[in-house]
């Protein structure tokens, strides 16, 4: 079932966003050669105990941490760890947090030092990826108006796309429907209406569209480096 929210909810899901943003901001200020992943994590959880508000991963289906911290070819879900940063990396943060019962979640993506051009075009393209996609989120448009431009675009740029994982509507939970692949498909076209809100999260790799699992099940990553900023 989709939700649509009133404005009094949106405003809600607003101000859990605005922690979101402080909370990634911090968490992109501090990360450089020489840290380990693991102080990012720290950050989150002192900002939530701060600000009395929850970390909606931590517990999500048994996830054991506030924040995923995934680096190069990492796609999603990496666990925060002593996993120190250098020069080279490129390191993405998704966060979410609950603030009285409403959710905010959304991520970034930083390169680290000097990285190969093919690099820099990957992270530039996912962020143009993200930017369309999120002029295409409009009343009355069709979901795979967002799903196709991210394809076009990445197309275009001759990056794979991520298929298992994509955007998904939020707000009164961590996941809600409608889920938002990063290329058309033909079985989801939902007509987009006022009161939706959505995480729109176009993952781009080097590599293929194809995927690798950890043996716990945690993180996904694919050949090569991939890029992931998500906004809501």
């Amino acid at each position: 079932m989709i939700h649509l929210k009133n404005l009094y909810e949106i405003n809600q899901i607003e101000l859990a966003n605005k922690m979101v943003a402080e909370i990634l901001q911090m968490c992109k200020e501090c990360i450089k050669p020489g840290v380990a992943t693991i102080e990012l994590e720290e950050i989150a959880e002192k900002y939530c105990a701060d600000n009395k508000v929850r970390p909606s991963f931590k517990g999500y289906k048994g996830f054991p941490f506030c924040l995923c911290v995934s680096l190069n070819e990492e796609v999603v879900h990496g666990f925060p760890s002593e996993r120190i940063i250098k020069a080279g990396d490129i390191v993405s943060v998704d966060c979410g947090v609950n603030r009285e019962g409403y959710y905010g979640d959304a991520a970034f993506t930083k390169i680290v030092g000097v990285v190969p051009s093919s690099t820099k075009k990957l992270v530039k393209t996912t962020k143009k990826c993200l930017n369309e996609g999120i002029k295409k989120a409009v009343d009355g448009g069709r979901l795979n108006n967002i799903s196709h431009i991210i394809q076009s675009i990445a197309k275009k740029g001759h990056f794979g796309i991520v298929r298992e994982f994509g955007g998904h509507g939020v707000g009164f939970d961590v996941h809600e429907k409608p889920f938002i692949p990063n290329y058309v498909t033909t079985g989801i076209n939902y007509k987009l209406k006022v009161g939706l809100v959505i995480a729109i999260e176009p993952m781009l790799t080097k590599g293929s569209h194809e995927i690798e699992r950890k043996s716990d099940g945690a993180v996904s990553f694919c050949v090569n480096h991939s890029c992931r900023p998500c906004s809501l």
